[in-house]
Formats: structure tokens, sequence, C-alpha cells
């Protein structure tokens, strides 16, 4: 179930948009798959490899182990683990990837990706609060050659971790898709929590939108918008 952020309703969130867009945005989205996100091509494509990797994520870093391995001083196992999870998943480039690995790889980066990962998933403060710590946690990291902090790396791990909260932000397609759906969104390439929370707001009023479709989690939420937007539906 997609959760609501704390300080709003449904209602209270709702962004302006173009109806007449939406439900054109919605009209394709049901062409392709006409059962909706419980479809079988749906889940086949889109929403089954996205699970199936949360549920990996509950099983080797879920609260209660990220809690007891950060005690344990345990940051590079953190870190691998976080990776390799994420590796499985065709969700990032694969310069990210390697980026990632590379920031991490010190026992500084390690350190540094762990407590902030930890406090962005699981720490107090609102949504934006956390985000922008943990925006400030990836600028800091090692790198080498490619900048780590991209809306992708910035995005993957929530998303991963916590579908009930956290959306995962690819920039080209979130930008068609929102133009698509009739929103006025204005794009930064610089991942802040102010823009993030715009993006979960709109992300929240696509699932009002589609109340009627159950969308479970914002995996759904993230596949319609990547159908919205992606290339690859045209």
């Amino acid at each position: 179930m997609i959760t609501v952020h704390a300080h709003s309703s449904i209602e209270d969130a709702l962004v302006a948009r173009d109806l007449k867009a939406s439900k054109r945005t919605r009209k394709k989205f049901l062409k392709i798959f006409p059962a909706g996100f419980y479809d079988d091509t749906y889940r086949a494509w889109e929403r089954d490899y996205k699970w199936d990797t949360h549920e990996r994520w509950e099983e080797e870093l879920s609260a209660s182990q990220f809690r007891k391995l950060l005690k344990a001083e345990q940051y590079h196992e953190i870190a691998h683990t976080a990776t390799k999870i994420e590796s499985r998943t065709h969700l990032l480039f694969s310069f990210e990837k390697m980026a990632l690995r590379d920031a991490v790889r010190s026992h500084s980066g390690a350190r540094a990706f762990a407590v902030g990962l930890y406090d962005y998933l699981h720490g107090a403060g609102t949504i934006e609060q956390r985000f922008d710590k943990w925006c400030k946690v990836i600028h800091g990291l090692p790198r080498l050659q490619t900048r780590v902090l991209t809306w992708p790396i910035a995005t993957i791990f929530g998303f991963i971790a916590r579908p009930d909260i956290f959306i995962y932000v690819k920039p080209m397609v979130t930008r068609v898709a929102f133009e698509e759906y009739g929103f006025d969104f204005q794009y930064e390439s610089t991942p802040t929590g102010a823009k993030y929370e715009e993006i979960l707001q709109c992300a929240q009023t696509i699932a009002h939108d589609l109340a009627d479709l159950r969308p479970r989690d914002m995996i759904d939420i993230q596949s319609f918008i990547w159908v919205a937007g992606s290339m690859e539906y045209d």
C-alpha cells in the first residue's frame, strides 16, 4: 500500500494537472496492459523483478538487520549487500553502477554510505529533510570519474527498500511522463529534497487518479510513469 506523507492527506496533496492529458496517459497504459496493474504481461515486464528485488532487500537488509550491521560497524558488508542487490536490476546505467561501487570501496566511503542510507530509510525528519541529507552524503562520496550524485543513484535504494514511500526517478522519462500527464513540472538536474517532494506529490496524485486500478505501491506508480515517458512504449 502506498504511504501518504504524514503531513498531508492524498486529497490535500493533489497536484494540478490537465485532466484530458492524464486520461490519455491512462488510456495508453491500459491499451498496453488491459488488466492494468494486475495484467500478467505487466507483471512480467514491469513489476515482478522490482518486487523480487525488494524482497531480497528485506531478507538481507531489513531495518533490524541493517541496525545490527551498523552496530557491528560492518560498513563494507552493508555497502556490498546494497550494491549487490541493486546490481540484479537494470534500473541504473552501467556507468552509474561503476561510480557507486568505486564510491563505497574505501572504508570512509562505505561508512558514509551505510550510515547515510540508514538515516534516509529509517531516520527522523520529513522525507524532504532526509533526502537532502542523503544527497549531501552521496555528493561527499569518493569519485574517480563519473559523478555519483544523480537522480537515479539518489533514489534507487529508497525505492528498493521502501516502495510504500519512495519512488525511483529516471530524469528524462519522468520529465516526459509528467508532461504527458499534464503536470506543470520544472525539472532540476541536481537532486534536492524540495524537488523530490514535488515528484512524490505528483506520484501520489497519479495514485489517486488510478485508485480504481488498485496500485499497490510506488512500484506500480513508477512503472506507470515509465510506460508514459519511455520510448520503449511509443
